[in-house]
């Protein structure tokens, strides 16, 4: 609930509207997993919200800390039993979080681990929340940057998504600012207009990945709906409205999609956009048969771009040694 709502429930149950404040700071500040934690609240209080509500949080399944890097994955366990994926890692302006929006994924990228077996469901805007509170509760940190990069499609669970940006940006609670989230979207152009309506001032990062749309095609279902000049369209709409530069996401696979030419085709496509391009050596899952690019591939790739005039930057790997990967981890789990 908003805090406008949480206030109405709460006059709805005959209390003072102050106790709304309170509770709210308790879930968004303080992270509560169970009305027993609030201890400023009368017993009787509590005893009430626990009948009438539920505090849907996340538990830790499974930990993993990289050696390498200090960067930490975790299976979540929800409500119903389901099992997410997130991956917290550690730069030198703070903690960034790489959240999940659904259980699994329904879109059938070739290169991904979280698609391999379909969407289960979506998740709502408390268990995308939850995992932020769940990692700030165990590791003792407070987040300050969010990915929506995790399993799933954000934009193919459109409602709670928005929900959960509401309620994390929100200066009453968490208040992670919205110049701090980046949302990944494999280019559903319908909601990609419609979000541009929010004017909302995060990062959208669109996964590209392919610059014709015979190869994006091939990888990428979505790209059958609407290709690639539809995309685009999409995209400089959106920049236009917003006047907010796009991420595109370009995972290097190799011999597929790694060539000379194939960077100059993407830069003919992308000429003239207000963009940056997030170059991503593959991370290599055993089912989809994908390789890594070659260091020297990804750094010719990126100097043709860099010589077009494109702002570009290669990801770093980070949890190499821990699965990281969106999917690999919940993947195994469930085989085991």
């Amino acid at each position: 609930m908003t805090l406008e709502e949480l206030t109405t429930a709460v006059a709805a149950l005959s209390l003072p509207k102050y106790r709304a404040s309170q509770i709210y700071r308790w879930l968004h500040v303080r992270g509560a997993v169970s009305f027993d934690e609030m201890t400023d609240l009368p017993i009787s209080l509590r005893s009430a919200l626990q009948e009438h509500f539920d505090i849907l949080s996340c538990s830790v399944e499974k930990k993993l800390v990289s050696a390498y890097d200090d960067t930490v994955k975790y299976l979540f366990r929800l409500h119903d039993g389901e099992i997410i994926e997130s991956v917290v890692m550690h730069y030198k302006y703070g903690y960034t979080v790489c959240v999940s929006s659904q259980v699994g994924c329904r879109m059938g990228c070739s290169f991904c681990a979280s698609t391999l077996q379909g969407v289960v469901r979506d998740l709502s805007a408390s268990e995308i929340l939850g995992q932020i509170y769940a990692a700030q509760r165990d590791l003792g940190i407070r987040i300050s940057h969010v990915v929506m990069m995790g399993m799933g499609e954000p934009l193919d669970n459109y409602e709670n998504v928005l929900r959960f940006l509401d309620l994390v940006s929100d200066e009453n609670g968490v208040n992670i600012s919205m110049r701090h989230i980046s949302l990944s979207t494999c280019g559903i152009v319908d909601k990609i207009r419609l979000l541009a309506q929010r004017r909302l001032q995060l990062t959208l990062s669109v996964s590209l990945h392919a610059p014709n749309d015979t190869l994006r095609s091939s990888m990428m279902p979505v790209n059958r709906k609407w290709n690639i000049d539809a995309l685009l369209s999409a995209c400089r709409d959106y920049t236009a409205i917003t006047s907010r530069r796009i991420s595109f996401e370009y995972a290097l696979v190799k011999d597929r999609n790694d060539s000379a030419e194939q960077a100059l085709e993407l830069a003919k496509r992308l000429k003239g956009m207000l963009c940056h391009i997030n170059l991503i050596p593959v991370n290599e899952v055993k089912e989809t048969g994908c390789r890594r690019s070659d260091e020297a591939n990804v750094r010719a790739f990126a100097d043709i771009l860099e010589k077009k005039g494109f702002a570009v930057t290669v990801r770093r790997k980070l949890g190499a040694d821990i699965d990281a990967a969106c999917g690999q981890l919940r993947r195994s789990h469930i085989d085991q």
